[in-house]
């Protein structure tokens, strides 16, 4: 092979991973948003068949949970405890939550954000929560697990009890 040829075929090697590769990466970025959403929505269809099993491993292990009024839950065992209680009482008290609107979503490499709005409805249909969300997940093994997750109420937070007045 002459000169030339070689130096051409190393040219179009390269432009081929120069201008072939943000193709790639776009497909790859699109995957992997839907799965970052996909995500999402089996905890969303799990959560309200109080299926916690399921719901606990979407977590990474040394995953750390920031549910409103509970201390941070920190690594599996902590998150399985919350998750086992908390959708019991969803459960048993007729709770159905979605999330609002299309929820964003970013990917970088290993890690992904999605944030968005969620709504909480009881049997009657009636609106007892609404607020809004952000989870933090890290690909491990090629699958997707949430990493950090937080959500808040719009609501006001609840007032302190009055101090019991001293006895007489």
């Amino acid at each position: 092979m002459t000169g030339f040829k070689r130096f051409a075929y190393v040219i179009g090697g390269l432009a081929t991973l120069a201008f072939g590769t943000p193709a790639l990466a776009a497909g790859d970025a699109a995957a992997d948003e839907a799965a970052i959403r996909s995500l999402n929505q089996t905890w969303i269809k799990s959560y309200n068949a109080g299926d916690a099993k399921t719901i606990i491993g979407l977590y990474a292990e040394n995953a750390v949970l920031m549910a409103p009024g509970a201390p941070a839950a920190s690594g599996s065992a902590a998150i399985r405890d919350y998750f086992v209680r908390d959708v019991a009482e969803v459960k048993k008290a007729g709770l159905v939550f979605s999330v609002l609107g299309k929820t964003e979503v970013g990917v970088s490499g290993d890690l992904a954000w999605e944030s968005g709005a969620y709504l909480a409805k009881d049997k009657a249909g009636a609106t007892v929560d609404k607020g809004k969300f952000l989870s933090v997940s890290r690909k491990k093994d090629g699958k997707w697990f949430m990493f950090r997750d937080i959500w808040n109420s719009d609501g006001p937070i609840a007032a302190a009890a009055p101090p019991t007045p001293p006895k007489k």
